[in-house]
């Protein structure tokens, strides 16, 4: 099976499914990230040149970060940071077309559409949008997954609202997810902030402790063939 994670920026694919990518791969699964941000820019001034070193960092960790993980490939878009709603969209979508084009992915991962993260937003709706469920797609499934910081923090304030319906038993990648986020190590925060190690782990014990398992990753599915 083929699958593709598509995430806003170098990080979100591990908060976000992390556990459930090392297991899909350890499976036999062909599993590609299309990171379609800079990730972090925003912290700095426009020509600052320490937000383009940020970038190299952030690109490369992400490539440290799938080795962990058994990703095969990741894709780099490089668009700007907490700016997509900057990005003509129809480019956006374009550019996952043209990768769909060739990966021809059976299963699709990506954000959830009510997320504060401007960004997370427009990945959503970029990525419904190239996978409509149309006839000749090869695509069997639409997920979203959640990312600490920006899911919960919304408040479910604006839709659509995070609701799981389908949970990833990750009892035996927990660990294998943590060692991929601690290559992030920039981007972790101290507990009790949620984007942290600790409160990661926290939040896959309770998605686990849902469905009777010690830890799970959550999704919401947008559409499934039947």
């Amino acid at each position: 099976m083929k699958v593709l994670v598509v995430a806003a920026h170098p990080d979100d694919e591990v908060i976000g499914c992390g556990g459930t990518i090392a297991r899909l791969a350890s499976e036999g699964n062909h599993v590609t990230v299309a990171i379609l941000g800079q990730g972090a820019v925003s912290r700095y001034t426009s020509n600052n040149l320490n937000s383009m070193a940020n970038v190299k960092t952030l690109n490369k960790q992400s490539l440290e970060a799938a080795q962990i993980l058994g990703i095969a490939d990741v894709k780099h878009f490089n668009l700007p940071d907490n700016r997509f709603d900057s990005v003509d969209h129809l480019s956006i979508v374009k550019s996952l077309e043209e990768l769909s084009s060739k990966l021809m992915p059976d299963v699709v991962y990506t954000h959830n559409g009510g997320d504060l993260n401007i960004d997370h937003a427009i990945t959503f709706r970029a990525t419904m949008t190239c996978f409509r469920p149309i006839p000749s797609s090869s695509v069997s499934a639409l997920y979203t997954f959640e990312v600490a910081s920006s899911t919960e923090w919304a408040f479910s304030k604006f839709p659509p609202i995070f609701v799981p319906d389908t949970f990833v038993d990750i009892s035996k990648f927990l660990n294998t997810k943590i060692n991929a986020l601690q290559v992030y190590e920039e981007e972790m925060r101290d507990f009790p902030h949620p984007r942290s190690i600790k409160g990661i782990s926290i939040q896959a014990h309770d998605r686990g402790s849902r469905v009777g398992v010690s830890a799970a990753e959550a999704f919401t599915t947008v559409w499934r063939k039947v």
